[in-house]
């Protein structure tokens, strides 16, 4: 039988579900890569791997995209770990800087930009320009909120903005998965989430970071209908873009 080639991301935000499925009988039947989520995205698009856990704002770019999973990687409000990090006040920004981990998040912070903050922004990926602000995500933020003037937290602002929940980075696949193994794929997601206390004693502590109540309170992981509705308001967002 061929494995399934899986990709996810490696920050905190996943190690619940990497967690479950190296403690399922399902690690047998894949071959999985950790990688940041650009990259993830990229190898599910050109199909280097059948599924990816990846930034939902790619999905559009995947042939045949369908989600495979009851689970992924959301907020209701606050995130924690997803942030616009500035010097001045939104309503101030003229130029900011994004993050090349994440397609998700850079377009999140220019709907954000667009449409909640009204503000016409120029962008640049030149980690030699300085900017008002910038686009951070993933473990690189733990601690980091009071290292700057404002620290807005996208997926608070997103609810402020929507009323919605929102999902950053869903599981992919970009061909038809079999039922039988899509069932066994989500008791190993269902697993890892119910052992999120053996995944914290294996984490370093980080200092000013309360990892726990970010594994149990920040982070939801459920595929629920409000956030099926908030992907696809996102995406509608993304393509008023350009």
């Amino acid at each position: 039988m061929n494995k399934i080639k899986i990709s996810a991301v490696a920050y905190t935000n996943t190690k619940a579900f990497i967690y479950g499925l190296e403690h399922s009988d399902i690690i047998n039947k894949i071959d999985l890569s950790l990688d940041i989520p650009s990259d993830c995205a990229a190898k599910v698009i050109n199909g280097q791997v059948d599924i990816g856990l990846m930034p939902v704002a790619a999905i559009p770019l995947v042939p045949n995209a369908n989600i495979v999973a009851d689970y992924c990687i959301g907020s209701d409000g606050g995130v924690n770990s997803v942030f616009i990090f500035s010097e001045v006040p939104a309503q101030e920004i003229k130029t900011i800087r994004l993050d090349t981990h994440s397609r998700t998040s850079n377009n999140l912070a220019k709907v954000l930009l667009k449409f909640h903050w009204k503000k016409e922004v120029e962008f640049t990926t030149d980690p030699t320009t300085k900017t008002d602000a910038f686009v951070l995500i993933g473990d690189r933020t733990f601690g980091k909120k009071e290292d700057f003037a404002y620290a807005y937290d996208m997926g608070e602002e997103w609810k402020n903005f929507t009323g919605l929940p929102f999902m950053y980075a869903a599981w992919v696949a970009n061909k038809e998965i079999s039922q039988e193994f899509k069932a066994e794929f989500n008791a190993a997601l269902k697993f890892g989430l119910a052992h999120r206390k053996n995944v914290l004693q294996e984490l370093p502590e980080v200092s000013n970071f309360d990892l726990e109540d970010y594994l149990y309170h920040k982070l939801q992981f459920d595929v629920t209908d409000d956030r099926k509705k908030a992907l696809k308001l996102f995406l509608g967002y993304i393509e008023q873009l350009a």
